[in-house]
């Protein structure tokens, strides 16, 4: 196991309503709650000012408006983020060729392995580089941790939470880990928490003082094994730079329970034609397609079935899960379908019968989403031409966003990522002068095609609020902490 703390992990603030603030100057140092804004909408991230009301990720988002409910609620914008993500992710690999996403937002990186830090100085100077590089890019903040270990970086990023830097030097991290909570450790969820509460065990110095023979007792040999490792601060997961990928599958939670058994088997081919985009846009074919249905009583079916070969045929795909769906009972109504694929390859195994069928396909055209029924009871055309936060223009007014729509009408505050807090006008929802557009860039470039720094005379935003503690940094210079 190495000593220096040359293993980074970053995490974004925030990340998908730290962009909506800084793309939208007047949500800035306000409640912003990004997710699915139906009946069954859950809450995909809140900003720190929201949080304080007490929402987080995964609410049910009924919840959330109760707790919070003179905060913005915006529809995801995820080409947007993804854009960003993809940013974020060429500053990690300009530093080492091991980097391990975890996600959008956040991801491991070995430093050591790129030649940028040896010792708690370098590895220090790297974390602090980076935070800046993040800021002047993306205008956006992320918390770093540094540590010997995987497990011990994230929790130091945690800690560093919002827009800090945190390093846990050699030799402290027991005496740093001691009086954490159980919760602290990975694998150690809600379900886990309350076996160990009930044993008497609710920090990790007592998972130490327990022994490991009473940890295989309570939780089984291999977690239990686990578990007493991490509790004395031993981690030995490499950086891994490619995740293999296990299985390609998309799902759609709906708002009101499918009776229809065409819409159900329309909504399924309509999975299955997304899922076939992921699949060709991975370069990946695979051997087993996967139905997922979950019924009005919460019940979940899978249902799979084998081809003799890899493919990535959308008429083979869609056929296959026609198949499964025949073999699944949607009496009562069906709120939740997902279409998969697994048994993953980089290859197709030609199939002169499926050639000829997805040949057939592009023939009569493309599957498209808008042209399926959808699942709830017909929206208005407002709710559904105009999502809450998505970017819209006029021909008079130009650049904004929609702040809500219904009625026939739609509101648009008309600002961009790099004027003051816009006006408000309200429009028919049929207005021929407005129309969708695409997200306009959060930084501006330079006159060299470089991106402006904040405070360089640029008009790059910052989504951090002004009323963040003061203990911690919120310069772009990225004043690091240093954790005993």
């Amino acid at each position: 196991m190495r000593t220096a703390p040359t293993i980074l992990h970053l995490d974004m603030d925030a990340f998908f309503a730290s962009v909506e603030q800084a793309s939208k100057p007047s949500l800035r140092g306000k409640a912003v709650v990004v997710g699915g804004l139906g009946p069954r909408g859950v809450v995909a991230t809140a900003s720190y000012e929201a949080r304080v009301f007490g929402v987080h990720s995964a609410m049910p988002m009924g919840q959330a408006r109760r707790l919070a409910p003179n905060a913005a609620y915006l529809v995801p914008r995820f080409t947007l983020y993804k854009s960003i993500s993809e940013r974020v992710m060429e500053l990690l690999r300009a530093l080492s060729p091991l980097v391990e996403p975890l996600s959008l937002d956040e991801a491991f990186v070995d430093l050591e392995a790129g030649g940028v830090a040896w010792d708690e100085p370098s590895a220090r100077l790297a974390g602090v580089k980076l935070r800046a590089d993040i800021r002047a890019a993306t205008g956006l903040t992320g918390s770093v941790g540094l540590a010997a270990s995987k497990m011990l970086a994230k929790i130091a990023s945690e800690e560093a939470k919002p827009d800090g830097l945190v390093v846990i030097e050699p030799g402290t991290e027991r005496a740093m880990l001691g009086p954490m909570s159980v919760r602290t450790l990975p694998g150690v969820g809600p379900a886990t928490g309350d076996h160990l509460r009930r044993a008497g065990i609710t920090t990790v110095e007592e998972i130490v003082e327990a022994g490991e023979d009473e940890l295989v007792r309570l939780l089984g040999k291999a977690h239990g094994h686990g578990l007493y490792a991490m509790a004395l601060a031993r981690d030995d997961r490499p950086v891994v730079a490619e995740r293999e990928t296990k299985s390609v599958s998309v799902e759609d939670t709906y708002d009101v329970d499918i009776h229809d058994r065409t819409r159900v088997g329309l909504e399924v081919q309509r999975l299955a034609e997304r899922c076939v985009r992921r699949l060709r846009g991975a370069g990946l074919s695979g051997r087993t397609i996967v139905l997922k249905v979950r019924r009005y009583d919460f019940s979940t079916l899978t249902r799979s079935e084998t081809l003799r070969g890899p493919t990535d045929d959308p008429a083979v795909i869609r056929e296959a899960a026609a198949r499964l769906l025949d073999s699944v009972d949607t009496t009562g109504g069906v709120r939740l379908l997902g279409v998969g694929v697994s048994g993953l390859a980089d290859y197709t195994q030609e199939d002169l019968f499926a050639q000829a069928a997805g040949e057939r396909a592009v023939a009569q055209g493309p599957v498209e989403e808008h042209t399926v029924a959808p699942a709830e009871e017909p929206p208005s055309l407002a709710e559904r031409r105009w999502p809450a936060g998505h970017d819209v223009r006029h021909t008079r007014f130009g650049h904004g966003w929609v702040q809500g729509s219904g009625l026939g009408r739609v509101t648009v505050r008309f600002e961009t990522p790099s004027s003051e807090p816009g006006r408000v006008r309200t429009f028919r929802v049929d207005d021929p002068d407005l129309e969708a557009a695409d997200p306009l860039p959060l930084v501006l470039r330079g006159p060299e095609g470089g991106d402006e720094a904040p405070g360089a005379g640029s008009q790059a935003v910052s989504s951090v609020p002004a009323s963040l503690p003061k203990s911690w940094s919120a310069s772009g210079g990225g004043a690091a902490t240093s954790r005993p």
